[in-house]
């Protein structure tokens, strides 16, 4: 589990522990990983280890896919929730520096992942990789352009593992969630109004809760229960993709004026 010591990662999981997955927690915060761990090892019951990693080193990679092999004697589940958002300004004054690493930790990342757990996959006859895609990529959010490229080669990636590897009984699906992230939690306790202005236009009128709203979704593709389930995006977003979100920046002038 990448990027699993928090926001939405936290909940997921807390998620998998609560139904009885063994679990390597990864982050570059290496004490969040600890704590987390150890949290539901004393909740749960199950077994969780925690690991500093960063998604953008190769090396790193590596190692998390060998260390969750050698705790747990093999590997079924790939969950790549690690991702970074680089400063938020507008498309034209986003730097190389920005993008490269925004795509060594998403889509690069990912790819290094994919590819280390590929053949333990296969040797236990099978597994479920889960991307995460998201609804920023998919309304071009503003002040997210390099976001947003990611997301989609990571959407272009999990669609091409799952045609190319499901004849290894290994499955690749992506979610799209929306919920109480780092990001999001953070603007809703700081800025007045934020909370409801932003679930104002969603469906269910309320915002996803990472371990009870986007946490079953993650253990539903992890599980036997979506067995035939290959390839696919699931939006776990309460409905938000359909009316979507207006992204425009409040400093939009100011912004401008930078350029």
């Amino acid at each position: 589990m990448t990027g699993g010591a928090k926001g939405l990662g936290y909940g997921i999981s807390r998620r998998m522990a609560r139904e009885g997955a063994s679990l390597l927690i990864t982050g570059r915060d290496g004490a969040a990983t600890d704590a987390v761990a150890k949290e539901v090892r004393a909740e749960f019951g199950t077994q969780a280890v925690g690991m500093a990693a960063d998604m953008g080193v190769k090396e790193d990679v590596l190692a998390m896919v060998g260390r969750a092999v050698d705790e747990f004697g093999g590997l079924d589940t790939l969950v790549t929730n690690a991702s970074l958002l680089s400063p938020n300004i507008l498309l034209e004054n986003k730097t190389d520096d920005m993008l490269r690493r925004t795509l060594e930790i998403g889509t690069w990342g990912t790819w290094w992942a994919m590819q280390a757990a590929m053949p333990h996959m296969r040797a236990r006859g099978g597994g479920s990789i889960i991307n995460f895609y998201s609804i920023d990529a998919q309304t071009g959010a503003w002040l997210h352009a390099d976001y947003n490229m990611n997301k989609g080669a990571i959407l272009g990636l999990t669609r091409s593992a799952a045609v190319e590897w499901g004849r290894f009984n290994i499955r690749t699906n992506a979610i799209a969630p929306t919920g109480m992230g780092q990001v999001f939690a953070q603007l809703a306790q700081d800025v007045p109004g934020f909370l409801d202005m932003a679930t104002a236009s969603n469906p269910l009128k309320r915002a996803g809760d990472p371990e009870n709203d986007i946490g079953p979704v993650v253990v539903f593709l992890a599980s036997e229960m979506s067995r035939f389930v290959n390839g696919e995006l699931i939006n776990v977003d309460g409905g938000q993709h359909l009316p979507g979100y207006v992204s425009v920046p409040h400093n939009l002038a100011e912004l401008e004026a930078q350029s």
